[in-house]
């Protein structure tokens, strides 16, 4: 599916940074929701193997392979995924044009 999700070169760096780090066989970043949050909802990301995941949304870009959970796909159409850092902390992020609301503390979303 095309424009599932954007990464923007700030994510695309630190996921390739952390696909360097990622045990033996990983070689991807699955994004994903769960269900959880006092909104509704948060983002989920973790390491993949490609050959395990072969029903998820695969992008390929900028040397990275991004999986996007069946499950999360409804949520995250059109979504860029960045990666900020600030004085206290350092994180990936979501503009998401499908969320309704978040949370106070930026952790969960409702749609």
């Amino acid at each position: 599916m095309n424009n599932l999700i954007s990464i923007t070169p700030n994510a695309a760096d630190q996921i390739k940074k952390l696909l360097s780090q990622a045990p033996d066989g990983f070689d991807s970043v699955v994004v994903g929701i769960d269900k959880t949050g006092c909104n509704g909802y948060s983002y989920k990301l973790d390491f993949g193997k490609s050959f395990d995941l072969k029903n998820y949304e695969s992008i390929k870009m900028n040397g990275i392979n991004i999986l996007v959970d069946p499950k999360a796909t409804m949520f995250l159409v059109g979504s860029i995924m960045d990666y900020k850092t600030d004085k206290l902390s350092s994180r990936f992020v979501f503009e998401n044009p499908n969320e309704k609301s978040t949370c106070g503390c930026g952790e969960s979303f409702n749609v």
